[in-house]
């Protein structure tokens, strides 16, 4: 089979290696899965680097959601051969590759509605968006602003805000992804790149702010977010893709009575495996009503995976990008 692999430390376009590897040996309760499509996720391109929180051995293969088919079940294996799946393999053994062998654990079944490259787009974006605005105990009538409304997990928190009967005011770069935020459900899209969103959630508000804050960019945005933060608010840290950390004064929060909620979806999984589980049927529910609908920006060639993953790196899509293998 071929995997993508990465033999040594550095920029993922010198590193990135397509090579032929040994078939994945499968063991008990685990599944063997012939991938159809692998996400693209920010975190691969860091992976790559060095400079994300793991650190898998080397050589490693990256790839951390597929969809495809089980071709093998293992002894105690809960899924049988032939079921449509999504998965979420461990490194060193990533999805960037034509086999995995994953835990029957980390495998889920999927409708026939869905397609394979929706399906490889699902699991952690949605997840990640239900933990959060669960966290944030969001209620019907709340304005929920979401930062990069046209990403992968913004797009899934705008799609679940609104089912919940949220207002959603969302911020992206330009006028085109600012579409793109209206039509997964937000009722206002701001172009940062032209806008002081502090100042429309503010007007949009009648100067009262947003009730809950969901922010996967930090930095800058996070400290414009407290300006525009309503009483009793709750800003939710669900990543840095920014760069940088802000510095969140513990003073601002207690003048403000807002909180700041940290969401680490990873660490919850493995705490609440069983929730995990509740979590992906409810998605899968939204789904079949039409609540939600995976935002795919682009299907690249398997073989063009470092093409695609600078793509998202340098912010020039939208959605989720998905390799076709």
């Amino acid at each position: 089979m071929r995997a993508w692999t990465v033999m040594e430390i550095g920029e993922p376009e010198d590193v990135l290696q397509l090579r032929t590897a040994q078939e994945p040996d499968l063991g008990p309760g685990e599944v063997k899965i012939r991938v159809e499509a692998a996400a693209v996720n920010f975190f691969d391109n860091l992976l790559c680097r060095g400079t994300y929180q793991e650190h898998p051995p080397l050589p490693f293969t990256p790839g951390a959601e597929v969809a495809g088919r089980v071709v093998a079940a293992g002894d105690g294996a809960r899924l049988k051969e032939g079921q449509r799946v999504l998965a979420t393999p461990a490194l060193p053994r990533g999805g960037w590759a034509e086999m995995v062998c994953v835990t029957a654990e980390s495998a889920y079944e999927i409708p026939e509605a869905m397609t394979m490259a929706e399906a490889a787009a699902l699991f952690i974006n949605y997840q990640t968006a239900r933990y959060s605005l669960r966290r944030a105990n969001l209620r019907r009538g709340d304005v929920l602003l979401v930062h990069a409304g046209a990403g992968g997990v913004g797009s899934a928190a705008i799609q679940l805000g609104a089912a919940a009967g949220a207002r959603v005011i969302a911020t992206a770069g330009g006028p085109e992804k600012g579409e793109i935020c209206r039509q997964q459900g937000a009722e206002i899209a701001v172009d940062y790149l032209r806008e002081d969103f502090s100042q429309v959630v503010k007007d949009a508000t009648g100067g009262r702010g947003a009730d809950v804050v969901f922010d996967p960019v930090g930095g800058d945005v996070t400290d414009l977010s407290r300006k525009c933060i309503a009483p009793e608010g709750r800003i939710l840290i669900i990543g840095f893709a920014g760069g940088r950390v802000a510095q969140i004064p513990a003073n601002h929060m207690l003048v403000k009575n807002y909180d700041v909620v940290g969401i680490h979806w990873g660490l919850w999984r493995r705490l609440q495996p069983h929730g995990v589980d509740e979590a992906h049927e409810a998605i899968v529910r939204a789904y079949a009503r039409g609540e939600i609908h995976p935002l795919v920006g682009r299907v690249c060639p398997f073989e063009d995976a470092p093409k695609a993953l600078a793509a998202l790196t340098a912010r020039e899509t939208w959605g989720k990008v998905v390799l076709q293998v």
